[in-house]
């Protein structure tokens, strides 16, 4: 019932934030590298944990959050300054207000009627400021910033099986649904324990007295604890594991977001890496599923995914873009979506601000099934790989598209 409850009103949160500030609210994962800041949108299981742990052991790298990210949308005002605009009143009575902002923006920005519409913004130290029309340099490209909700983060216990230096935190932080094991499952992932233990009964590492002084059999029982089941959760204070300097420790310290990436795990799927145009971007958050094919809305498991509303209607655009497609014509159903004239609010605000963030970052598709490329011998192998994507699409920003037949041109 808390559960439920804490979800309900993350997302009378977020509507919020939407209607009134145009502020998105995302279930999401970030880090920094270099500089850029990339967020992830996943649906449980596909490794979003993993990859913003993971992308913090590259250099100059920092965490920014796990779970849930507020993202604003700014303009650069012709002082130089970056802006969020939360209303626009304009000359001739045309009016926006959150999320509707964007699209006045776009209709307003070629002509001259609406220079003096007045503006009321927030610098991104949530200072607010009044601004007109033409004190915006619209030339400048819109760009988007995160900051962080969370203090301590609700992190999976089996990430240890990738990063087993973590296990000391996770070990010493509350901890839920952590399982007790027989032999019998000890013996079945011996490999992988065993490859935790190398690290953990590494002299080098500082900080693992306490596993070396175990007894072999009660190791092999701390290690497979943790990765025993994966809804095991710990509550985590991220600065205990990584050096402050590598954590974003002040919610009001954003971050620039340039790559926004879509994970998945679908091993059916050859593609690995792929640039996502709108339509495709849109398509995928609109219909979005889990590896167990459970329907999330933009991989949210927060917000009213029993709407009876939203889902009659996702499923009509489906049906229509099905239509379409077997009459040979455009299915794309992001195309159906905005032809609709009775498309449900919730869904409509959600997506304004997802078309926005489209405009503001590079969007990928990252298929996270590398254990299915014969090349690699084991999970950790398959993690350490995606992290090398990760970090060359920041760096080289690629349009092609990547396969398990030529990824490895990537990051090789």
């Amino acid at each position: 019932l808390a559960s439920l409850l804490a979800a309900a009103l993350v997302w009378a949160v977020g509507r919020i934030l939407a209607e009134e500030y145009g502020i998105h609210s995302i279930h999401g994962a970030c880090v920094e590298k270099e500089g850029k800041g990339v967020l992830y949108i996943a649906p449980t299981g596909t490794g979003k944990s993993t990859s913003s742990y993971g992308l913090v052991a590259y250099p100059n790298s920092r965490f920014h959050s796990d779970d849930w990210v507020y993202v604003r949308y700014t303009y650069q005002t012709r002082e130089g300054q970056r802006v969020f605009l939360t209303s626009i009143q304009g000359t001739k009575r045309s009016q926006a207000r959150g999320y509707q902002v964007y699209r006045w923006v776009e209709s307003h920005r070629d002509g001259a009627e609406e220079l003096d519409a007045k503006l009321t913004a927030m610098r991104l130290d949530n200072q607010i400021v009044h601004l007109r029309f033409r004190d915006l340099d619209l030339s400048q490209p819109i760009k988007a910033y995160a900051y962080t909700s969370e203090k301590v983060f609700y992190l999976r216990t089996n990430l240890v099986e990738n990063f087993p230096l973590s296990a000391l935190q996770i070990l010493c932080s509350k901890a839920e649904n952590v399982p007790d094991i027989e032999g019998q499952f000890i013996e079945k992932h011996r490999a992988v324990i065993d490859q935790m233990k190398a690290t953990l009964l590494d002299p080098n590492n500082h900080g693992c007295e306490c596993f070396r002084k175990l007894p072999a059999p009660e190791l092999d029982v701390v290690c497979g604890r943790l990765i025993a089941f994966d809804n095991a959760r710990s509550m985590l204070d991220i600065t205990k594991v990584l050096p402050p300097d590598r954590v974003f420790a002040n919610p009001m310290e954003p971050v620039h977001l340039t790559e926004v990436m879509l994970l998945k795990r679908n091993p059916d799927d050859p593609v690995i890496l792929e640039r996502l145009k709108l339509d495709r971007f849109m398509g995928r958050l609109l219909i979005g599923e889990t590896p167990e094919k459970k329907r999330e809305i933009a991989y949210n498991a927060y917000r009213a995914v029993d709407d009876k509303e939203e889902g009659a209607f996702l499923k009509e655009i489906e049906a229509g873009s099905e239509r379409r497609k077997t009459a040979g014509g455009d299915s794309s159903l992001y195309q159906v979506f905005c032809e609709r004239g009775d498309v449900p609010e919730t869904l409509y605000e959600e997506f304004e601000l997802f078309r926005v963030m489209h405009q503001a970052a590079k969007c990928y598709d990252l298929n996270t099934t590398l254990q299915k490329d014969p090349s690699v011998p084991n999970k950790r192998e398959a993690v350490e790989r995606t992290m090398r994507i990760i970090s060359r699409a920041l760096e080289r920003e690629p349009e092609e598209t990547y396969s398990l037949e030529n990824y490895r041109r990537l990051i090789d």
